[in-house]
């Protein structure tokens, strides 16, 4: 990969009176809150996250969780347009005229394996069916929420602005933003919002892993493994001798990257030769020309294993994601309305199911009421991916997160899930479709906000930047999760 990808090192500093213009913009705006209007759709958001966790779809699955979100759009006077950039789950939902343009992003895949009722201790609804362990049922629904109430403000106050939600599909590894984004479906956007469920309150600056996955297909020859094994080659052999090479990788590799795999077929039967293998990987690290090396390191050891093992390799690029790029200008707006929104209070009911789920958890747990808080605001460096990192690289984008979980729960999680099917889960999403909407806001009433998150993305990110999807040209996996 050539340079206009690599990561600028440099730290942007923003000075003071930058930040003492931000503060009084989100002061200015305190005083006409949209918070009762976010309020007031309580029950129906509820009801929107509620089914959306009871469909628990996989990627590129989700039909009914995408219909039942274009459908409360629609409701609300939004045009949608279904199965963009190839996808039929995938859409954009939009209101609104002239002004600026914003975009809000919405989640609503599931993970596999992880259903579970909204109660204190395992109980899966269908025994490793898919359950919302990362909370995309509550980004969905607050997500929707935050655009309706938005736009019903824009359209009563007459401001110019226009709308815009995007359902995207399989963020769980299908990479679903990336083809939205190399689409061109942001092209014409100024300004992009998400949020995410946690176990905290948090709207910090931050940044990302990339991420590049690969499936690793060997094929060897069948044979009796115990009459004639020196008439086989063991496509098993291949998986493992790839394995080997690949863990000796680590050692070699810089100290923020990170590499993991599954064996997702090892053969069907001991006393046959394996005539088919299959290893899944994953490559992680904050700079995608470093994501692009170590794939091609693995690539690699996956050529050695074949020619050693006298089978053969072929391979599928499954997803790729660029790091996010960090945006403190609009970080800050979103930290201003989330310290004077306040986090989130437990009551007794709340507090009970939270003191039983917490006898699950290890490690060193924050306090229960940790939720009531509001982190600090400074840099984070996370170590996980997400395919709103391409969508960072081709607008101003910042994100934030809020305690729908228990103070403790890890994400892809049981816990997680039977958190976010109930009123603490609930609560998490109400704040987070408040902060959405003041943010959104505070951007449609001050145009110089937009024009200084702008000019800290330009620089960031680089005068001879050119966008190229780490997933190449192939086509959405549609298939990825059946």
């Amino acid at each position: 990969m050539q340079g206009n990808h690599r990561v600028r090192r440099e730290t942007v500093v923003w000075l003071g009176a930058v930040g003492l213009a931000l503060s009084a913009s989100v002061g200015a705006v305190a005083d006409a809150d949209l918070t009762p209007l976010v309020d007031a759709r309580h029950d129906e958001a509820v009801a929107l996250a509620s089914d959306l966790f009871d469909y628990a779809e996989l990627g590129y699955l989700e039909t009914r969780s995408a219909e039942r979100l274009a459908g409360y759009l629609e409701g609300n006077g939004f045009s949608v347009e279904r199965a963009v950039a190839g996808i039929p789950t995938a859409f954009v939902a939009q209101r609104g005229r002239g002004g600026a343009v914003i975009g809000i992003l919405a989640e609503f895949d599931a993970l596999p394996g992880l259903s579970q009722a909204p109660v204190p201790r395992r109980q899966p609804v269908v025994p490793d069916a898919p359950g919302q362990a990362c909370g995309h049922h509550l980004f969905g629904s607050a997500s929707a929420t935050a655009a309706v109430v938005i736009a019903d403000w824009l359209e009563r106050t007459g401001t110019p602005g226009t709308v815009r939600l995007y359902g995207t599909p399989a963020e769980e590894g299908g990479s679903g933003k990336v083809y939205l984004t190399r689409a061109g479906l942001f092209d014409d956007v100024d300004i992009v919002l998400h949020w995410h469920p946690s176990d905290r309150n948090i709207a910090s600056p931050e940044s990302s892993n990339g991420n590049k996955s690969g499936r690793f297909t060997f094929r060897g020859i069948a044979a009796h493994a115990a009459a004639s094994p020196h008439r086989g080659r063991s496509a098993l052999d291949g998986v493992e001798a790839m394995n080997y090479m690949a863990n000796l990788m680590r050692e070699h590799m810089p100290s923020t990257a990170r590499l993991h795999y599954v064996i997702t077929d090892g053969g069907r039967a001991p006393n046959i030769v394996p005539e088919r293998a299959e290893v899944y990987y994953y490559v992680r690290h904050p700079a995608p020309d470093m994501v692009e090396a170590l794939f091609e390191r693995v690539v690699a050891a996956a050529e050695g294993a074949a020619l050693g093992t006298g089978t053969r390799m072929s391979y599928e690029v499954m997803h790729g994601n660029f790091p996010l790029l960090r945006n403190d200008v609009l970080a800050e707006v979103i930290h201003g309305h989330l310290e004077r929104l306040g986090g989130v209070e437990y009551d007794e009911a709340e507090m009970e199911f939270a003191t039983t789920l917490r006898k699950s958890l290890f490690g060193s747990l924050r306090p229960l009421t940790s939720t009531t808080e509001i982190e600090p605001f400074e840099f984070r460096q996370k170590m996980g991916s997400t395919d709103v990192g391409d969508v960072s690289w081709n607008v101003p984008t910042a994100g934030f997160g809020t305690a729908t979980w228990v103070p403790g729960t890890p994400a892809h999680s049981w816990q997680a899930v039977a958190a976010g099917g109930m009123s603490i889960g609930h609560k998490g999403m109400m704040l987070a479709a408040k902060v959405l909407a003041e943010t959104a806001r505070s951007l449609y009433t001050d145009a110089e906000l937009i024009a200084k998150a702008k000019a800290e993305f330009a620089e960031r990110r680089g005068p001879v930047f050119v966008y190229e999807p780490l997933l190449g040209a192939r086509e959405p996996p549609l298939d990825y999760r059946k």
